[in-house]
């Protein structure tokens, strides 16, 4: 409504000036030289007005291609209301820019003050377009270094990674380029159309802290080993001589050693897992190891279930024949110990969506809360710790069976439902199938 106002009032006040400037031009042109004057004043009044307006218009022209601000025009009609419209939007324009640059150059000064190195990288080409001061000493980049290229810096897993449409995956533990012995974690974050947000996360303490803790944990499991036997070994002898009255002392002191030995097991292998070595590959029977686990599983139940097989899939899986089967047989372990009376298990191979590999343990038994799904992996965590104990389990297998499949470029998805049962899918990629 107020642009309409000042462009009535701009044409009105034209048609004024043009009114007045025509009415005293033609007047003083027919008085001095009656119908010939007033053709010619009419004449040169027009020539004026034309020539008047491109020069008006020659003079906005090089204002809006002028990058200094002109003063505020003065005046009335058309073309001072245009050149006032003009000047306000350009002063507003240079308010917003300004406005623009200040937090540019806060945001700059916040990414160049973080403790995480950040990147800016091409897409295509993985140039790095801009760093903080951080993610240079990472990197080893010196100020002059302005055409380095993330590819060149490290292996082509970082390429792989980076050029992967999985931008939520992280990659981690990646050996430094710019300081030795450090090691770096890698987030990537979208950013522009061209351009992809990489931060950079030093995780050295956090990975000597780990290493740290598996030497130890690995350090006291093997010494617990040598008494655990020697202890182990002389409830056998007491056994054998025969007193009835410590018969149930020593039972129970057996059935602890033993789940001792079980634990120190698992705390070696999974120790072996968390260093993260490669581990022996070779070609595994998909058919006989389901049969292998069924005959585990038939063991460990004693009658108690009925335990099934569905082999939709019957190939080879590339991987370590030791592992896999010790984390397969967790779960169907789990599955048997967890499961009630006169319940069902299923264990089965399946081809996937992607054209890799499924390995699934289903059963009818108690079920997880949903809220609780989450954790099962952490080590010694248990939904029931009562039940847990009561059925012999060091809380380690899940965390066992997480870390083989993390070798193995696996993932382990779990469904349960409270009282009917749950699910446990090992999904293998396609480079997995022989």
């Amino acid at each position: 409504m107020a642009k309409t106002t000042l462009t009535a009032l701009a044409w009105r006040q034209s048609w004024v000036l043009w009114g007045l400037t025509y009415a005293a031009g033609l007047g003083i042109g027919y008085a001095m030289g009656g119908n010939s004057g007033l053709v010619i004043a009419f004449i040169f009044l027009t020539t004026f007005q034309i020539i008047r307006s491109y020069l008006r218009l020659g003079r906005i022209l090089e204002q809006l291609e002028s990058r200094a601000l002109n003063p505020q025009p003065e005046g009335q009609g058309v073309w001072a209301a245009l050149e006032t419209l003009i000047y306000k939007k350009n002063r507003e324009h240079r308010v917003r820019i300004g406005r623009l640059v200040e937090m540019l150059r806060g945001y700059r000064l916040a990414a160049g003050a973080m403790p995480e190195g950040a990147l800016v990288v091409s897409r295509e080409s993985g140039y790095i377009v801009w760093s903080n001061k951080t993610a240079k000493r990472m990197l080893g980049l010196h100020p002059g270094d302005e055409d380095a290229n993330l590819f060149r810096l490290f292996d082509a897993d970082v390429k792989n990674w980076f050029m992967s449409s999985d931008s939520e995956k992280t990659l981690l533990n990646v050996t430094s380029p710019g300081e030795r012995d450090a090691y770096l974690d890698f987030f990537l974050l979208p950013y522009t159309l061209a351009n992809s947000l990489v931060v950079l996360r030093d995780s050295t303490r956090m990975r000597r802290l780990e290493k740290m803790r598996s030497d130890f944990v690995a350090n006291v499991s093997h010494e617990l080993r040598t008494p655990l036997t020697v202890i182990h070994g002389y409830l056998e002898l007491i056994e054998q001589q025969e007193n009835p009255e410590l018969q149930t002392i020593i039972s129970e002191m057996q059935k602890q050693s033993s789940r001792m030995n079980h634990l120190v097991e698992d705390l070696l292998n999974l120790s072996r897992l968390e260093s993260g070595n490669m581990l022996p590959e070779e070609t595994i029977s998909t058919g006989a190891l389901l049969h292998t686990l069924q005959q585990e599983a038939i063991a460990l139940s004693q009658g108690r279930h009925h335990i099934s097989l569905v082999p939709d899939y019957d190939g080879l899986l590339i991987g370590s024949p030791k592992d896999i089967h010790s984390a397969f047989s967790n779960l169907v372990s789990n599955a048997v110990r967890y499961t009630p009376a006169d319940g069902s298990i299923a264990i089965g191979f399946r081809q996937n969506e992607g054209k890799g590999l499924d390995f699934w343990v289903q059963d009818t038994g108690f079920g997880i809360p949903t809220d609780q799904i989450s954790r099962l992996t952490e080590r010694f965590y248990r939904v029931s710790t009562s039940r847990s104990r009561e059925l012999g389990g060091t809380g380690l297998g899940l965390s066992i069976c997480k870390h083989v499949l993390n070798l193995h470029q696996a993932e382990l998805h779990i469904e349960s439902t409270p009282g009917k049962g749950s699910r446990f899918l090992c999904r293998f990629p396609p480079e997995r199938r022989a």
